[in-house]
């Protein structure tokens, strides 16, 4: 922080982290953008803490782009909830990766 960077690039800082841990490194993250002016750009698993102190959030899924916008919008989002859920979302299903049915086998 001594160079007083315009933006910062996180992979992961919450990761094994207990919730105190969590709630002091959020708290941290949100300062730096608030109180330093700086870009925060977050790569974290933890929902929660995502949708907590995010101002614009993108989801991947299996590297996909799925949904991309405000963290209300994008946990509303279907693709997002089935990705989540574990549900297969047909818009989301790569063609190659189907498999063969015995119609189109033979």
């Amino acid at each position: 922080m001594a160079l007083e960077p315009r933006l910062i690039l996180l992979d992961e800082p919450m990761a094994g982290m207990n919730f105190e841990e969590k709630e002091d490194m959020a708290r941290y993250i949100v300062d730096l953008n608030e109180e330093y002016g700086m870009t925060v750009m977050m790569i974290e698993h933890d929902m929660g803490v995502v949708m907590d102190i995010s101002h614009r959030v993108m989801v991947l899924d299996f590297g996909r782009k799925i949904a991309e916008g405000d963290p209300a919008a994008v946990l509303a989002d279907p693709h997002v909830k089935r990705a989540y859920l574990g549900e297969e979302d047909e818009v989301l299903v790569d063609p190659d990766d189907t498999p063969a049915t015995a119609e189109s086998a033979a």
